[in-house]
């Protein structure tokens, strides 16, 4: 079997608001063609136009080349080697960021191709699925609006969610606007898991202010507080947590990242997103980081059903996951893009079992938001 095309496809909703903190308003799709006509689809959460132009990019010298042109020809199965390529490939056009975003798109639809061809769900390929079944938190935003924020967050504690995510939105302005958040956020879920996703606002100063404050509201995890480099703040923000979960990494691309905040920043849960942190491929050693330092690994996930399916598949491998992200965002690529989203019942995933990632594209979406200029 050999590559035959590779193809990036950027999305856009109309109405998109680029100051509200929903990642999910614009995508860009890859799809992965292949001479024995079977195609792997994948996504990267990143700027659309960028991914597009990483893939496309004619050769300049051997480490300035596009994507697809290191692809065409190879073997779609050997997705170690081509991973590896691909990342010498775009040594000079970031080392990290963008570059391996958009790698990660197309070590997703490799993945699919190998599942496909082989008739076997990814998981099983990633060494094999640990639980048929994992629960997933609820994954929303914080609102201006507080009866917004709790009727829609009981909605889905009524729905049978355990675990809810709020973030972003006016987190950050001051003490007490994060504060009233947080505890209306409680009163609105009850005993269900409270994770709070803070958006990277503070100083360690600032974080440790609102640590002290969130204690009464016994937050399950806080996330993204600090900058994602600031390793010695995450040490000293993870030693004075007293019981709160200090979580980060979806901002991270690179293994060496994770390794760094596991090693120096100690921070209690890594959080890798598949379609940024270089798909299944890196996502795999990245996981074996968590497993080497006793950590807990809960995979970011706030894209369309791809990367949603992709993140189940992933997380069923894992030897200790709580939960999975599960994205609530209201955005039609959230809701429509593929036409076999992960069945949830009661706050509980089924991990898929269909040959490769189990995504059916639902083509009148892609031709609807589709932005080719």
């Amino acid at each position: 079997m050999k590559i035959t095309k590779v193809e990036a496809i950027p999305l856009r909703i109309p109405e998109l608001d680029w100051t509200r903190a929903d990642g999910i308003q614009d995508d860009v799709i890859v799809r992965v063609h292949t001479d024995e006509g079977i195609t792997g689809v994948g996504e990267a959460d990143s700027s659309p136009h960028v991914v597009k132009a990483l893939v496309d990019a004619p050769e300049s010298w051997m480490r300035s080349r596009g994507l697809a042109g290191m692809l065409v020809g190879e073997d779609p199965l050997h997705t170690e080697r081509l991973w590896d390529k691909m990342c010498e490939g775009t040594l000079w056009m970031g080392r990290g960021g963008v570059a391996v975003q958009a790698i990660a798109a197309v070590d997703l639809a490799l993945w699919d191709i190998k599942g496909k061809a082989l008739g076997l769900p990814v998981h099983t390929l990633l060494g094999g699925a640990r639980r048929d079944t994992i629960p997933v938190y609820a994954s929303m935003l914080f609102e201006q609006d507080l009866g917004l924020m709790r009727d829609t967050a009981q909605r889905y504690v009524a729905q049978g969610y355990r675990a809810v995510k709020f973030g972003w939105g006016p987190m950050g302005q001051d003490l007490a606007t994060d504060v009233r958040l947080v505890r209306e956020a409680r009163a609105a879920i009850g005993d269900a898991a409270l994770l709070v996703d803070a958006g990277a606002p503070w100083t360690l100063r600032e974080a440790l202010r609102r640590l002290d404050a969130f204690q009464e509201y016994a937050p399950y995890w806080l996330e993204e507080a600090l900058a994602s480099d600031d390793l010695s703040g995450w040490a000293r923000l993870t030693a004075a947590s007293r019981g709160i979960r200090i979580a980060t990494g979806e901002q991270e691309t690179l293994a060496a990242a994770f390794r760094d905040l596991l090693e120096i920043g100690h921070v209690d849960v890594i959080q890798p997103d598949l379609a940024r942190a270089g798909g299944f491929t890196q996502g795999r050693r990245i996981a074996d980081l968590a497993a080497a330092s006793h950590a807990m690994l809960v995979p970011h996930a706030w894209k369309s059903g791809i990367l949603v399916a992709a993140s189940m598949h992933f997380a069923a491998t894992l030897p200790d996951v709580p939960f999975v992200e599960y994205t609530v965002a209201p955005s039609p690529l959230r809701r429509d893009l593929v036409r076999t989203d992960v069945e949830v019942t009661n706050g509980v995933a089924r991990i898929p079992q269909q040959p490769g990632l189990g995504v059916d594209l639902n083509e009148e979406i892609v031709a609807r938001y589709r932005v080719d200029g």
